[in-house]
C-alpha cells in the first residue's frame, strides 16, 4: 500500500504542477484513483512539505509549495 501511496503523491504533484491550485475534488477526478488513496497522498506531500492544503468555506483547495 506506501508504494501505492507514493505513486500517487507524485501523480497529484504532476497534477498540480500542471493545473495548479484545485479542489480536492478535481484533484480526484483528474488522478482516477479512490478518493481514500488520495487523501493519504495528500497527507504524505504535506508532511513532506511539498503542498499547501487551505479550506476554503466546505471544500480544500491544494497546492505545490515553490
Amino acid at each position: 500500500m506506501i508504494t501505492e501511496i507514493g505513486i500517487t503523491a507524485g501523480d497529484i504533484w504532476h497534477y498540480l504542477d500542471q493545473h495548479g491550485k484545485s479542489p480536492l475534488a478535481q484533484i480526484t477526478r483528474g488522478i482516477d484513483t479512490d478518493r481514500d488513496r488520495v487523501l493519504m497522498s495528500i497527507g504524505w506531500l504535506a508532511r513532506e512539505g511539498h503542498v499547501i492544503v487551505e479550506r476554503i468555506g466546505s471544500d480544500h483547495q491544494v497546492y505545490l509549495r515553490r
